[in-house]
């Protein structure tokens, strides 16, 4: 289901309608199997967050009728998690942000437990691949930065596992509530970007001083673990961001 669906793939069969207005949901098919809410707002402002993960959200499931053992998967962020000196956090670690961004995406995983309460909630990182390569086009061009002083790590996960994941969570017999969707080598933005560069041939990235801006700073310094996914047997196509940017730089370079 999306606005528009004339991209959609022709093997599907698509639903024009919009979360935001609850009138369009009526031409909801019912029962459905299983629902997977993956969405991302239109704006970046707490307006647009509230419109899709939690207005929107809560006209879906007022709208939407689960087949008995349905299952309901909410794609949500790591960016629920603020931990500021590279702390290994996983999913029993505190939710405490400050941030409007985290907020609305914890008030969308407690609609989807208070659902039915057998909902499941997928924390993804920072995804990348095809269609999702902003930060291989900024080192490409040599405008890549990063603060100086201690390392500031990113956690990411290749749009591939997204997919995967969900399909292998739709299939487990007894999912837990909670997930952490990242690949298995947290890294610091500095050696991100210089691995980056060195594949691409590019220059290396640029250190700046915190208060210049340079990084896009959102406060949180943290290292995700994925050990839940992992027992729950799962296993990474794109387990590092090296097998990841490899295969994109690689795809890039056919297509020249």
């Amino acid at each position: 289901m999306r606005r528009c669906t004339r991209e959609l793939a022709p093997a599907l069969r698509p639903i024009e309608a919009d979360v935001t207005v609850a009138e369009s949901l009526r031409c909801l098919p019912k029962p459905l199997d299983h629902l997977v809410y993956c969405v991302a707002p239109d704006r970046g402002d707490e307006a647009g967050y509230r419109s899709v993960y939690v207005d929107g959200l809560s006209n879906l499931l007022g709208a939407v009728v689960l087949e008995p053992e349905g299952r309901l998967l909410f794609t949500s962020s790591t960016a629920v998690y603020e931990q500021q000196d590279g702390d290994w956090v996983d999913e029993s670690s505190p939710t405490l942000p400050r941030h409007f961004r985290g907020k609305r995406l914890l008030e969308a995983e407690n609609l989807i437990w208070d659902h039915r309460g057998t909902g499941v909630v997928v924390r993804f990182g920072g995804i990348y691949g095809p269609g999702r390569a902003r930060l291989l086009d900024t080192v490409a061009r040599g405008e890549a930065t990063y603060t100086v002083g201690g390392p500031v790590y990113t956690n990411r996960v290749h749009r591939l596992d997204c997919a995967a994941i969900l399909e292998h969570l739709l299939g487990l017999p007894r999912p837990d509530p909670l997930y952490i969707g990242v690949d298995d080598e947290p890294v610091s933005r500095a050696e991100l970007l210089g691995w980056l560069a060195s594949m691409l041939g590019a220059p290396p990235p640029t250190a700046v001083a915190p208060s210049t801006g340079g990084q896009a700073a959102r406060g949180a310094n943290k290292r995700c673990l994925n050990r839940r996914l992992h027992a729950s047997g799962y296993d990474f196509a794109m387990p590092s961001f090296r097998d990841g940017y490899a295969a994109l730089i690689e795809q890039r370079k056919a297509s020249r």
